[in-house]
């Protein structure tokens, strides 16, 4: 039996990336004539790295020395290696005749081991079972593509990306690769007439496959090569955008982007709020997780919980720029891209089948493209939207629980010209269901510029809702939810500043089940 070829145990966990192996992927795609992910080219590494290691470790098991057979004679001084005891090496010290009476004349040697021991071997013997072709052992799987991939895959491929993107050549587009000599030449006139043909669709995005049918490129050349370098030039062109969810490649043209998918709507837009984390409860960690919060940070979220469907209770900034909040929980529904930070998918109403274009901003956390459809249902501030997957991928289905329209007692937000508010309990028409501690009902969303206008300290005006929203409480009690709701109709601030703030400042004093009061002994 012979000892299969294995490497160290750590061989694949503090791999690194040389350049033979970049080179031995150019090769590879330059064969195939086809652009690949880092994950497709992830097996072709591994494999070509175990064919590298094994064949360097042949090699030197060959160049060491004679291969022991007890069959043949050997002399003093001579180098031997030993197939059946994992290829060890050792010299001949000593030679003598053996002596059994059942076995017909042989030798026995005495090897010097390079591990400092020493053996001895019966040579000069014609009938024994290592003289016959060595039987390799079954290799460890750290020598099978496939095993070493379910194991270490992820980290190899992060690896791979790194070493892929510092090579001038090649080149990647939509999460593939593809060598930069390959590219065919795209030049400004069929550039120009892929303007002219996605200007005719009016925004509206086309797959690559569809801008190839009006453009006149080589006919005669693979057809993945020529649409590879007809989106590397479409990329490198500042008039295009590529707005396609991760798998797909869709192109628009930039200038025809609505304003808000290209910057944050400003009732989204955000100023840092220094505050300390660490101090937030237990009780405002879940609820600031129920907040669906597209600027809570998303470590401090149940993310790797898949929650479908998601139901979303609206605050006004997100129901004035038309947008939703893309949270820890809501952004397993919506689509992803290899690159793109905007992509363009469909929303589906789940009442009439409506189709709606949307935007998915990855940088900015929100989903853009629903201010007609808030109107078409008469939404406020604390209406409870719920989402869930479509029947056709890359569709997102939105739904309102609605209701007749009938009127009921909510708090309502009155503005003064001169910037002041107060909250009121007034009858107002409600058509959908909406959360009792979120909703405010705003009569002109207009009417509340001039407060957002005014920039008030952030403690002042926290403080300046805390007690207008008492006013309102007979027991002169406000919960941390109702706070967040109130504070963002006058200023864009996630949850956790404002629990922050109610746990840090005295003048919060908390009356059990993040319901507070203020302490007017520090007032």
């Amino acid at each position: 039996m012979v000892s299969a070829f294995s490497l160290p145990t750590e061989y694949w966990s503090s791999i690194q990336i040389a350049p033979h192996d970049i080179e031995n992927l150019h090769n590879f795609l330059f064969e195939r004539e086809t652009p690949l992910t880092a994950r497709d080219l992830l097996f072709e590494f591994v494999d070509a790295r175990i064919r590298a290691e094994r064949a360097a470790a042949e090699s030197k098991q060959k160049s060491g020395g004679r291969s022991f057979l007890p069959k043949e004679k050997y002399q003093t001084d001579e180098e031997l290696i030993f197939p059946a005891l994992a290829w060890s090496r050792g010299r001949v010290t000593a030679v003598r005749a053996g002596v059994n009476p059942s076995v017909s004349d042989f030798d026995v040697l005495t090897v010097a081991m390079d591990d400092g021991s020493e053996r001895m071997f019966a040579a000069n013997l014609q009938d024994h079972t290592l003289n016959e072709a060595p039987i390799a052992l079954p290799e460890d799987d750290n020598m099978n593509p496939a095993s070493v991939l379910d194991e270490y895959g992820g980290k190899i491929e992060k690896k791979l990306e790194a070493a892929l993107n510092s090579d001038e050549g090649l080149v990647k587009i939509a999460g593939r690769w593809f060598p930069r000599a390959l590219l065919i030449d795209v030049n400004q006139g069929q550039l120009n007439l892929a303007e002219a043909v996605l200007d005719m669709s009016a925004g509206e995005p086309m797959l690559t496959e569809a801008l190839m049918k009006d453009i006149e490129l080589p006919a005669n050349v693979n057809p993945k090569l020529v649409e590879f370098s007809l989106n590397y030039a479409l990329e490198q062109d500042e008039r295009f955008d590529e707005v396609g969810p991760a798998g797909q490649i869709l192109w628009c043209l930039r200038r025809l982007e609505p304003d808000f998918v290209r910057e944050v709507p400003p009732p989204l837009r955000y100023v840092e709020i220094e505050h300390d984390r660490s101090v937030l409860s237990p009780e405002m960690i879940n609820l600031e997780a129920q907040l669906d919060d597209e600027l809570t940070p998303e470590q401090s979220l149940d993310s790797q919980k898949a929650v479908s469907p998601v139901t979303i209770s609206l605050i006004y900034p997100h129901l004035r720029a038309g947008t939703l909040p893309m949270s820890a929980r809501a952004r397993k529904l919506f689509p992803t891209a290899y690159e793109s930070s905007r992509v363009r998918f469909t929303l589906v109403d789940g009442k009439t089948g409506q189709t709606i274009p949307a935007w998915v901003i990855l940088n900015g956390g929100y989903v853009y493209g629903l201010r007609e459809w808030y109107k078409s249902h008469q939404l406020i501030p604390g209406s409870l939207v719920q989402l869930y997957p479509g029947e056709n991928p890359g569709e997102v289905v939105v739904e309102v629980k609605s209701q007749r329209s009938s009127k009921d007692w909510v708090r309502t937000v009155m503005v003064g010209k001169d910037g002041g508010f107060v909250f009121a309990m007034l009858k107002q028409p409600i058509t959908a269901e909406f959360n009792d501690r979120m909703v405010i009902h705003v009569p002109d969303f207009k009417s509340l510029d001039p407060v957002w206008e005014k920039k008030r300290p952030f403690e002042e005006l926290v403080l300046l809702v805390m007690r207008e929203l008492m006013k309102s409480n007979p027991q002169g009690h406000v919960h941390a939810q109702e706070l967040y709701a109130a504070v963002n109709l006058v200023r864009r601030v996630p949850p956790a500043p404002i629990f922050a703030l109610l746990e840090t400042n005295p003048i919060f004093k908390h009356v059990g089940d993040l319901h507070f009061r203020l302490n007017e002994e520090q007032e």
